[in-house]
């Protein structure tokens, strides 16, 4: 008869878990071990848990179902959670497992111990401690529904080591999960009456799924109401996932500071929410509001992880809206010179491959590529959604595993990429497509844009935003990890090592010289 291990496992396969991404520690190599009887759960190893949890939101934003992360105790639980932050935020759907000491072992307070359940609440919309071999089956099973739910989400089972060797029974003192019903969604005629009778309307659009509002159906739909309407539409800042290029509809990231973004939200009459939060402030900015949009001009449409694209199309032909035809898009003209976040931009949307998916991390080049990539091929836009940096790496190592055959290109910051530089690792190890460009300015720069807007910064705040002194060296860091890279100066070298890139197959870094 299987252990408590081996029957958590079967089950979480049996649901769909097909990867696990795994950095384990002494209270879970009985889980190692169990892999064994599981041989098609592949399993990827991150050198730092942070990794983990970011390649297991990256697969989850791009499969649609959960990965699986394996993490030892509280404290390599606690490495990960900045990354499980933004995941929560993108709404994606992700197993944790975390093993603990013996049951009989917590007493004595070793000092490994830690209070689990209280690290992994804000960053789990469920947590169960496994408290018998027996119920680990159900355990597994109730693990994948409830990352299911409320449009995707944590679930975090803590599995102390005792049972996970303790011999697996049936379903006896198995805890049940029963999701919360499903939302009817709004009333459809009550919507267009709405929009119908205000006079500017904006719709702010959500990213997530294939049918999410940042979906290519949604998009089509929403650029249809925008012309019946003469609206106008924005993605949100920063969008879990936003399918881009090839023909779809040119719609911009709502700006990031309040000025620009409230100029835009202040002129409408009605905001739409299509799978969007009511707009805030990234931050609180003396004089202006946390909310940028009063309750009594928001229309929500769709929550946020929801599928909308079927009620956008039917609002659509509801209210007459003339069919989405694509305008030709000019292509993009090679740039030349030194590089500038926006000559970065405009090669790397210009060569982009069709179906490529795109990490972005980092203000310096994120913005300028994403106006540029309406131009592109179509492809993919996953981008931080809640502002805990490092993930923009291992978000692009978990869709290239979650979807084999796509080219993967990681688009940061330098500053940002240090924090979990060890995917480079991981992407060596398991050979995968993935092209890291590094925006090489040697500072933080979002750090320098938001001194910038107070008192000038002194030498000591200039000091604390720099990493100049010493400038990191990017190609001699990919190749201690096993990665081919190249350092580029100008639009032109870019062009040239980028698609070398593209032909060569398996990872490869560009550091780009600002």
């Amino acid at each position: 008869m299987a252990n408590g291990a081996q029957a958590l496992l079967t089950a979480l396969h049996e649901q769909g878990v097909e990867v696990c991404f795994a950095n384990p520690g002494t209270t879970e190599l009985d889980v190692v071990r169990a892999l064994e009887a599981v041989p098609r759960m592949r399993c990827v190893l991150g050198l730092q848990e942070n990794v983990c949890t970011g390649a297991a939101d990256g697969y989850g934003r791009m499969r649609g179902v959960p990965a699986a992360t394996l993490l030892h105790l509280g404290p390599g639980f606690a490495n990960g959670i900045a990354n499980l932050h933004n995941a929560r935020r993108a709404h994606t759907p992700i197993v944790n497992l975390i093993g603990d000491h013996m049951s009989w072992h917590l007493p004595v307070d070793a000092p490994l111990t830690s209070d689990i359940e209280s690290l992994a609440r804000p960053v789990s919309g469920w947590v169960h401690r496994v408290t018998s071999a027996a119920e680990a089956a159900q355990v597994g099973r109730a693990a994948v529904r409830a990352s299911l739910a409320s449009g995707g989400q944590g679930a975090t089972v803590i599995f102390p080591a005792d049972f996970q060797v303790g011999q697996a029974g049936g379903e006896e003192g198995a805890q049940a999960w029963e999701s919360a019903p499903a939302s009817s969604g709004p009333d459809l005629a009550e919507c267009a009456a709405r929009i119908e009778s205000a006079g500017k309307v904006l719709f702010l659009l959500g990213g997530g799924g294939e049918a999410s509002g940042l979906g290519a159906r949604a998009q089509c739909a929403v650029a249809r109401l925008c012309r019946a309407l003469d609206a106008v539409a924005y993605a949100e800042t920063f969008p879990a996932r936003a399918e881009r290029g090839g023909g779809l509809p040119d719609f911009d990231r709502l700006p990031y500071f309040p000025e620009p973004a409230r100029q835009v939200l202040d002129a409408a009459d009605l905001v739409v929410l299509v799978g969007a939060l009511p707009p805030v402030t990234y931050f609180g900015y003396e004089g202006h509001p946390s909310r940028m949009v009063e309750p009594a001009r928001l229309l929500t449409v769709g929550a946020p992880g929801e599928p909308v694209a079927d009620l956008l199309e039917a609002l659509a032909d509801r209210l007459g809206a003339p069919a989405w035809n694509a305008d030709a898009t000019p292509p993009l003209a090679p740039a030349s010179g030194r590089l500038t976040p926006e000559r970065i931009a405009a090669t790397v949307a210009r060569l982009l491959p069709e179906d490529a998916i795109v990490s972005v991390e980092g203000g310096t080049c994120g913005y300028p590529f994403y106006a540029a990539s309406a131009a592109s091929a179509r492809h993919t836009a996953l981008t931080n959604t809640g502002g805990a940096i490092g993930q923009g790496l291992p978000v692009a190592l978990g869709a290239a595993v979650a979807c084999p055959g796509r080219p993967v290109v990681a688009l940061l910051s330098d500053g940002s990429t240090q924090y979990t530089v060890q995917t480079l690792w991981s992407l060596a190890h398991e050979n995968l497509p993935v092209i890291v460009l590094i925006a090489a300015n040697h500072q933080y720069g979002i750090l320098r844009k938001e001194l910038a807007r107070g008192a000038a910064p002194g030498a000591r705040a200039e000091a604390l935003t720099s990493l100049e002194r010493p400038r990191i060296d990017w190609t001699a860091l990919a190749a201690g990890y096993g990665v081919p890279a190249r350092r580029v100066e100008t639009a032109g070298a870019l062009a040239d090592a980028f698609g070398a890139a593209c032909a060569q197959g398996g990872p490869y870094l560009i550091e780009m010289q600002l």
